[in-house]
């Protein structure tokens, strides 16, 4: 496999948007485009994240008329894919793998989810159809209600009073909020406290209001070079040192809500082949679709052992200038949105500029390797992709 690099990163503002899908994709898209130094004719193909379009705007067939927003050539092939929150890490891994191999040079890769357009109770339905429709959806399963029981597992098994634990969610909110404040592209950009996020209305008992990221709309692209190639048009690339990703079944059959197997499946090998382990981690960008979610993954990472990484963010460690590692420094999906089809690639692009030292108040000093962790459906998919700023 040829080493392959990321060119150029670019995402919209996350929020609520009133240009179609094809509309954000194309200016996410365009934008990475021109970060690489190439031209739409340069692009070899299009892998194209969208979940809900259908829904949305009632449009299934989105990638080939995306493929035309950017002006790519007819030779080169668009194609979408779908893998519920994980959408656009898993388009970019098939991007690179394809780079990888020399089937492409440069691959144009991410996604767009427009999904406020839907309205809270059709995105909450849509949304559902991730998890399994006979034994789960059918009986009222919600990603709010899947992860609050993950929180009373998490309580139980470790022994640790729900009011604590509650408090220490409240704290992961708080973080990443603050870290958003900082991001003039997300969703929200205000600073709470840990009396609002205890204070807010319940959703699923007992996550709260702001335990819970956001609908959101947004797009985000980034282009896939080999590395040769890359060195040739920017002075700066990010290569990807390693790539995992991995799946599991039903919730039913996953027992354990406390440990995402897919997950540390797909971070082991990742690992393996970026020749790494957690303490080698400089800044991580994961899916915290919920406070409870950013805990259970730091775990499967192996930053912390299990059942130890609750109190990590009340305890300042990763945050900004913190004493572990720093944790969603755009804000996260809590703070800075969750359009489903196009997240995996905004975590892609906040690591790309993190690692080229652009992030401005929310840059993470000296920060050579970063991790990006992406979670589809009901703990069903998960896609990690490491990067680093430095060539083999």
């Amino acid at each position: 496999m040829r080493q392959v690099a990321i060119v150029g990163a670019a995402m919209t503002k996350f929020g609520v948007s009133e240009k179609t899908n094809l509309e954000m994709f194309a200016e996410a898209g365009l934008e990475a485009i021109a970060r690489s130094n190439l031209e739409p004719r340069d692009m070899e193909a299009l892998f194209f994240g969208n979940c809900l379009g259908d829904f949305e705007e009632g449009q299934l067939h989105m990638a080939s008329f995306a493929h035309a927003e950017l002006g790519l050539p007819v030779s080169a092939p668009a194609t979408r894919f779908e893998s519920a929150c994980a959408t656009a890490t898993v388009a970019t891994r098939h991007a690179a793998l394809l780079v990888g191999a020399g089937v492409y040079d440069v691959v144009i890769a991410g996604g767009t989810e427009r999904a406020t357009k839907m309205g809270t109770p059709l995105a909450t339905r849509t949304f559902a159809m991730a998890s399994q429709a006979q034994h789960e959806s059918s009986a009222g399963i919600t990603f709010p209600g899947v992860f609050a029981m993950a929180t009373h597992l998490y309580a139980h098994k470790y022994g640790i009073p729900l009011k604590d634990l509650k408090r220490h969610m409240a704290g992961v909110a708080v973080k990443n909020h603050y870290h958003g404040s900082m991001n003039p592209k997300a969703h929200f950009q205000k600073k709470i406290d840990i009396d609002m996020v205890l204070g807010g209305m319940m959703v699923a008992d007992p996550l709260q209001l702001f335990d819970c990221c956001p609908f959101s709309d947004g797009a985000a692209a980034v282009v896939v070079a080999n590395a040769g190639k890359a060195k040739d048009l920017i002075k700066n690339p990010i290569y990807i040192a390693g790539m995992g990703q991995a799946s599991n079944g039903p919730l039913y059959l996953q027992k354990d809500l406390t440990r995402v197997r897919a997950r540390e499946a797909s971070i082991a090998q990742a690992y393996k082949e970026a020749g790494i382990g957690p303490d080698d981690l400089d800044v991580i960008e994961l899916h915290d679709c919920f406070t409870i979610a950013e805990i259970l993954a730091l775990e499967s990472f192996g930053v912390y052992d299990f059942g130890k990484a609750y109190d990590a963010a009340t305890k300042g460690e990763t945050a900004l200038n913190g004493a572990r590692v720093v944790v969603n420094p755009s804000g996260g999906l809590k703070a800075k949105g969750h359009p489903i089809g196009a997240t995996g690639a905004a975590q892609i692009t906040e690591i790309v500029e993190q690692l080229r030292g652009e992030s401005g108040p929310r840059q993470v000093e000296g920060a050579c390797i970063g991790l990006v962790d992406t979670l589809g459906g009901d703990l069903g998919t998960v896609c990690n992709i490491i990067l680093t700023n430095r060539a083999n």
